[in-house]
C-alpha cells in the first residue's frame, strides 16, 4: 500500500513538473484560438508565413530597396522614422516584416541563426527585390543581419548593424571581455541569458516562475535604460503605437523565448570570422553604437570592428539603445549607408 502511494505522489510530482516545464500552445495567427491575420503575408517554402508592411516610394520604381529586421520584443511597426523628404530624394523603399513568431508571422519551433537569412532571402524573393537589397538590423534584430553576411553575402548590397547585440558565447572574441561585459548586467539577466544558452528548454520555466525577478530585458525596466533611452520611452508612453500591443499576440515563448535562445546558443560562426562581402568596393556595411548604451557593452562591439576592419564603425555620443526612434539618428544611418557610397 505504501509502495503505491509513494508512487503516485512520483507520477503526480512528474506530471506537475511537466507541465511547468511545458509552453502552452501558441496562438497561431489565423487558426480557431488565434489572433485574425490581418497584415499582408508571404508563404514560405516549409509552409510558414511572414507578415510584413512596406513603406516609401513605390516598390518598382525604387533606386534603394531596404529589408528592416527589428528587435526583441518588436515587430513590423517597429520606429525607423526617415523624413518624406528624404524618402522621395534618394528613392527608398523600406519593407518591414515580422520575424517567426512575432505579431502576425507563423512561429518556428526550429528556428536558428541560419534560418533568419534564408526567411530574409525568401521575403526578398517573393516581393521580387531583385538580385541584391539593402539589410538592416536593429538589437536582437541584428543576428539576422550576422546570419546575411554568412549565408547570404551574395544577395547583399549593403549592410547595417544597429546597437547590435552580442552574444557571451562567441569563441573568438576575447573571453574575459565577454566575462566581464556580463557580469555589468542585472544578475537577473545575467541568469536568464545563461539559462538560454545551456539549458534552453528551461527557459519558459524560469522566466514564468514567480519566485525569480523577471528579466528587466523582457519586462522593460529602467535597469539598462540610459537617461536618454528614458526620454524617449516617455514620448512613447504619451503617444503610445497601438499596433504594437500585437508583437506578442501569439504567446511570449514563440517569440521571445526562442528568439533568446536562437541569439544565445552555439553560433556555427563567430562574428569576428566573417569575410568582407563588398571587396571589390561596391556596397558596405555599418555598424551604430550609442555610446550610452547599458544594454549592448560597446566595447564587445569595437573589438569586432576592429577585427573586422571593412565594417565602418559609427559611436553616437549621448544615446543609448534607442538609437532607431529618432529621425535624424536614422537619417544618418540612411545616408552613410547608401550617400556615402554612391
Amino acid at each position: 500500500m505504501m509502495l503505491l502511494i509513494i508512487v503516485a505522489i512520483l507520477v503526480c510530482l512528474v506530471c506537475y513538473i511537466y507541465r511547468t516545464l511545458k509552453p502552452p500552445p501558441s496562438r497561431i495567427c489565423g487558426t480557431p484560438r488565434g489572433p485574425p491575420v490581418t497584415a499582408r503575408r508571404v508563404k514560405l517554402s516549409d509552409g510558414r508565413h511572414l507578415a510584413y508592411r512596406e513603406s516609401g516610394v513605390d516598390r518598382d520604381n525604387a533606386k534603394y530597396k531596404i529589408i528592416v529586421v527589428h528587435g526583441f520584443g518588436s515587430s513590423k511597426h517597429m520606429d525607423f522614422p526617415i523624413s518624406k523628404g528624404l524618402v522621395e530624394e534618394l528613392g527608398l523603399y523600406f519593407v518591414f516584416f515580422d520575424r517567426a513568431g512575432y505579431g502576425q508571422s507563423d512561429p518556428h519551433p526550429s528556428r536558428t541563426i541560419k534560418s533568419e537569412a534564408y526567411d530574409i532571402q525568401e521575403l526578398a524573393d517573393k516581393l521580387n527585390l531583385g538580385p541584391k537589397f539593402y539589410v538592416i538590423g536593429v538589437s536582437l534584430g541584428a543576428y539576422s543581419v550576422y546570419s546575411c553576411l554568412k549565408y547570404i553575402p551574395h544577395r547583399l548590397a549593403g549592410a547595417v548593424l544597429v546597437v547590435p547585440f552580442v552574444s557571451y558565447w562567441w569563441t573568438k572574441v576575447p573571453q574575459n571581455m565577454l566575462s566581464e561585459a556580463l557580469k555589468l548586467l542585472p544578475e537577473t539577466d545575467q541568469w536568464t541569458f545563461r539559462v538560454a544558452h545551456y539549458v534552453p528548454w528551461l527557459l519558459y520555466w524560469w522566466l514564468t516562475q514567480k519566485l525569480f525577478t523577471s528579466s528587466s530585458v523582457i519586462s522593460g525596466g529602467k535597469a539598462l535604460r540610459s537617461n536618454k533611452d528614458l526620454v524617449i520611452i516617455k514620448k512613447k508612453q504619451e503617444n503610445p503605437n497601438p499596433l504594437m500591443k500585437k508583437a506578442r499576440q501569439q504567446g511570449d515563448h514563440e517569440c521571445l523565448h526562442r528568439d533568446m535562445i536562437a541569439g544565445f546558443t552555439t553560433w556555427e560562426f563567430d562574428p569576428t570570422e566573417l569575410e568582407n562581402p563588398f571587396e571589390e568596393g561596391v556596397g558596405s556595411v555599418h555598424m551604430w553604437q550609442g555610446m550610452e548604451d547599458k544594454m549592448i557593452p560597446r566595447e564587445i562591439n569595437q573589438y569586432i570592428s576592429k577585427r573586422l576592419p571593412w565594417i565602418k564603425y559609427h559611436e553616437v555620443p549621448g544615446y543609448g539603445h534607442l538609437l532607431n526612434a529618432e529621425e535624424e539618428k536614422c537619417e544618418d544611418i540612411i545616408k552613410a549607408l547608401l550617400v556615402s557610397d554612391d
